[in-house]
């Protein structure tokens, strides 16, 4: 699990859960029924409270996980979001139908609706899908990519080397042949190579050097074989190692060891 992989909209849910949880210790009702709350009425509680509760921590556990998981055949956030959903609702006619509505249901169908809205609304807008925790600033001591003073693989934080650059940002020198990555290729002077070079486009495979980034939002990696299922995601907060460019896509190495294509690699987070 990865509590990095978590969005603002996420917080969002687990603040509302949080607010309906109190909720249902608060009063239903008023007058000779200002001392009954949630948990002495078991249809109320498991219907709205509880129900929110757990569709809320569903939906949170869903997108700590690597790769989803199926309930009945819906993902696992799907099921949550509609759990949420339906305690809403019967948090709705709960209060509709109650003759004299106290704190504990004016408040739980606030929160449940808050609880509701975040749920359906994180991945659907830009603004809730930030990531809650930033990406921690990497340590040249914990570089998974080799060991001594040069790392390697251009891991963030990492001090360079001359002639082991390998595209780190900001480097003074790079490995011979290779170019950082969307850097123009120099032309060699008198050689059919040199000529070629200078025509290369710049960012193309040949002038591609490893270097590590992080997604700002969850993104799917694909096999290297063109498989449309996802062999893994993702998740902001968290480094990865670009080895090779195809086009517009990466080729990613997660920290497992796991390579795949990333072909969506708008915004991504340099190291």
């Amino acid at each position: 699990m990865n509590i990095r992989s978590l969005s603002r909209g996420d917080g969002v849910v687990i603040g509302a859960a949080v607010l309906l949880f109190i909720a249902s210790f608060l009063s239903l009702g008023a007058s000779e029924y200002a001392s009954i709350n949630a948990w002495d009425v078991l249809a109320t509680l498991m219907s709205t409270y509880l129900a929110g509760v757990i569709g809320a921590a569903i939906v949170v556990l869903s997108r700590m996980l690597p790769q989803q998981r199926k309930v009945a055949g819906l993902d696992l956030a799907q099921f949550g979001v509609a759990l949420t959903i339906f305690a809403a609702w019967t948090g709705f006619w709960t209060i509709v139908g109650s003759p004299s509505a106290g704190a504990g249901l004016i408040l739980g169908l606030l929160a449940a609706l808050i609880l509701a809205g975040g749920a359906v609304a994180t991945p659907l807008v830009p603004a809730l899908k930030v990531a809650l925790v930033g990406a921690p600033k990497p340590q040249p001591a914990a570089a998974p990519y080799g060991a001594g003073p040069n790392p390697g693989y251009g891991y963030p934080g990492a001090q360079q080397q001359a002639g082991h650059g390998y595209g780190y940002p900001g480097g003074q020198q790079q490995p011979q042949g290779g170019q950082a990555y969307g850097q123009q290729a120099p032309a060699a002077d008198g050689t059919a190579g040199g000529a070629a070079g200078a025509t290369q486009a710049a960012g193309s495979p040949a002038d591609f050097a490893p270097f590590w980034f992080a997604v700002p939002v969850a993104r799917p990696l694909y096999g290297e074989d063109g498989s449309p299922a996802p062999i893994a995601e993702l998740a902001p907060g968290t480094w990865y190692l670009a080895v090779e460019q195809r086009g517009q896509a990466l080729i990613a190495q997660t920290q497992d060891g796991r390579r795949g294509v990333l072909q969506d690699t708008t915004g991504i987070q340099r190291g």
